[in-house]
């Protein structure tokens, strides 16, 4: 766990940045560019599992880092915190995550797929692995985008090569996303990884166009929510989950 789940009573708005795997470091980055795009006032409370897969890359990890997901938002949820990030571009576990909690979940590749929508026509996606742009596929179908997204690409990096220190992954971000700009007919660019947070603005200015970035785009949506006083619907199917006893590691994971 990245952060203490104490809530700093001075902050106007406390959001939850939920990072489902393990890397401390992948925390870090994606909390910085959270606090550079908060509002004054609002608090980015980071947090970790502390056990699960250190990085996701396939649906195997998904399902893993589900659990930790979920045992993140409930200490939240009891923590009092305004909102939810999903940090990872697969959003694990989001629908389970708004049947729990009480404030609302954003994923950061629904964050980042709306904006998307709302400055461009059509937008590019790319990503770390190749095996992930199936994963990436699935999401813009399930949130109607398959027709707003003209290509996916991977730069074939694993994602804990974006903490490695080398900047070789970073450079392979930054080379594929020159050349989705050059071919694919695209007027924005979305990053589908959340370790590649902190390069959506200097690639914004130096592309010329939207380089959209999930954790920003989630900060604001959440923000927004709060400011509208919305949150997710507990009408229908993201009521709270049905009470009943649960077992072993999940014994207490819906009380």
């Amino acid at each position: 766990m990245a952060e203490s789940l104490s809530r700093d009573t001075r902050s106007s708005l406390c959001i939850q940045l939920i990072n489902p795997n393990t890397s401390l470091g992948m925390t870090e980055i994606m909390a910085a560019t959270a606090r550079q795009v908060a509002s004054p006032g609002t608090e980015i409370l980071a947090v970790c599992p502390d056990e699960g897969a250190p990085s996701i890359e396939g649906h195997f990890d998904e399902a893993i880092a589900t659990l930790g997901v979920l045992q993140q938002v409930k200490a939240g949820r009891n923590a009092g915190v305004d909102g939810h990030i999903i940090a990872c571009f697969g959003d694990p576990g989001l629908l389970a995550a708004r049947e729990l909690a009480r404030a609302p979940v954003v994923g950061i590749a629904e964050a980042a797929m709306h904006m998307a929508t709302l400055v461009a026509t059509r937008f590019s996606i790319v990503t770390t692995l190749p095996r992930t742009l199936v994963i990436a596929r699935h999401l813009l179908h399930q949130y109607g985008f398959e027709r707003h997204c003209a290509a996916l690409h991977s730069i074939d990096l694993p994602v804990l090569s974006l903490d490695d220190g080398s900047g070789l992954a970073q450079q392979k971000v930054r080379e594929q996303c020159i050349k989705s700009k050059q071919t694919d007919g695209s007027g924005a660019i979305v990053l589908g990884c959340g370790g590649m947070a902190d390069l959506a603005q200097e690639l914004t200015l130096e592309l010329g166009i939207p380089v959209i970035d999930g954790v920003s785009a989630a900060v604001r949506l959440i923000e927004s929510l709060n400011a509208l006083r919305l949150t997710t619907s507990k009408h229908g199917d993201l009521d709270y989950p049905l009470p009943k006893p649960l077992s072993g590691r999940f014994k207490d994971l819906n009380n």
